[in-house]
């Protein structure tokens, strides 16, 4: 399999005194996997999902994204891996209140020097992806939280990255819209990308088929190594 995410004792450290947020961290990610990535509050798991989404760099150690090493990437070219390569979804929906479901969506194309028809065209078809294609003229407002956090899920595939990062997908949400929020990143896996959901839930963690679990910054469990192995 071709690995799309490599962690190599991997640190970040704020502060002063420092305090080591990821402490050490080496992990691997194949391209197709559906992974969580499970702890407490504190655990690191936050500032993990930040530094393999290049919006945090590391300390120390190496971080490589498809292939690409980030460390020697400048502001605008880690700008454009994030564009083409990696879809974020977060807790908070971040949609414009004021914009229909449609040009939220296609706002993820902005950068992508797409024109406005394609980012329309491209918007509506990832709107139907998730099960939306009956809501594009409405507002945030007018949508249900599931619907919104869709409308989101649906902003971060517009643009068919192979990576998609999951921060809390289903914090804010009943326990309905939060199965279906996970029905569908499972259904985006089976079609080819690459989820990774960070969470404290472990029922949530427990329906996917991978778990790595934080703790002070550390790996401290990987259902894909055997148990008693090398982390």
């Amino acid at each position: 399999m071709t690995e799309i995410v490599s962690l190599t004792e991997v640190c970040r450290s704020y502060g002063e005194p420092p305090v080591r947020a990821c402490d050490g961290v080496s992990l691997t990610l194949d391209a197709g996997e559906f992974a969580a990535i499970v702890g407490p509050s504190g655990s690191g798991k936050s500032t993990l999902l930040n530094l393999v989404g290049t919006l945090d760099r590391a300390t120390a150690g190496t971080v490589r994204v498809d292939g690409v090493d980030v460390a020697g990437l400048g502001d605008r070219e880690l700008s454009a891996l994030r564009a083409h390569r990696i879809g974020f979804v977060f807790q908070q929906f971040h949609l414009a209140e004021g914009a229909s479901a449609l040009d939220n969506v296609a706002d993820g194309l902005l950068y992508g020097g797409v024109p406005r028809t394609g980012r329309q065209r491209r918007a509506a078809a990832a709107l139907d992806r998730v099960g939306l294609a009956h809501r594009l003229g409405h507002r945030p407002h007018q949508l249900s939280g599931g619907e919104r956090q869709r409308v989101a899920i649906a902003r971060a595939v517009v643009g068919d990255p192979p990576l998609l990062l999951a921060d809390e997908p289903t914090g804010n949400l009943d326990s309905a819209s939060g199965d279906r929020v996970v029905e569908l990143l499972g259904e985006l896996n089976r079609q080819g990308t690459t989820v990774v959901v960070i969470t404290h839930d472990l029922e949530l963690a427990g329906r996917i088929p991978r778990r790595i679990t934080m703790r002070d910054g550390r790996v401290t469990g990987d259902s894909a190594v055997p148990e008693g192995a090398a982390a």
